[in-house]
């Protein structure tokens, strides 16, 4: 197989999972998740305040989750320009806050773009710095450890439906 066929099959995979997290709640089906829904336009306000104390993890776990998505686009997009990156990342964040309003199934939140942005920017930076360091196999090293980490996420997957079957 070659390395865009594999890092194509592994952003899918990552896609999928993104999705999965993301809108399904780390559940099977819409209908075992709470409804509600709701907007915060208001950044760093709503989201990060619990119980009258500032709370980050919330923005790490998006910037986090978004990491990959930038090293991916660069992967599979190496000659775009720096905004050419930036656009889907932004706009796969924008589309996921709009479907958990549209499903009923969670707040959309500047916030959560913000951080999802910020991630995936993240990753356009670790994508260009591993370039630099090892130009011709970057994409083949970038490979095998998105590889490793994908086998990884589907054992935990795997371990966390044993655990709760």
């Amino acid at each position: 197989m070659n390395s865009k066929k594999l890092t194509i099959g592994l952003f899918i995979i990552y896609i999928i999972a993104l999705v999965w997290i993301i809108l399904l709640k780390l559940q099977f089906s819409l209908a075992s998740l709470d409804h509600f829904r709701g907007i915060n336009l208001i950044p760093f306000a709503g989201s990060v305040i619990v119980n009258g104390k500032i709370e980050l993890s919330e923005i790490f776990k998006n910037i986090i989750i978004f990491v990959p998505f930038g090293i991916y686009i660069c992967m599979l997009k190496p000659k775009w320009k720096f905004i050419n990156h930036i656009v889907p990342i932004i706009l796969t964040s924008l589309a996921l806050e709009i479907l958990q309003y549209i499903l009923s199934i969670g707040a959309t939140d500047i916030t959560d773009l913000i951080g999802n942005t910020m991630g995936g920017v993240v990753g356009l930076g670790i994508y260009f710095i591993i370039s630099k360091l090892f130009r011709d196999n970057a994409l083949k090293i970038l490979n095998i450890i998105a590889l490793l980490a994908t086998v990884l996420m589907i054992m935990f997957i795997g371990v966390l439906l044993m655990a709760n079957a």
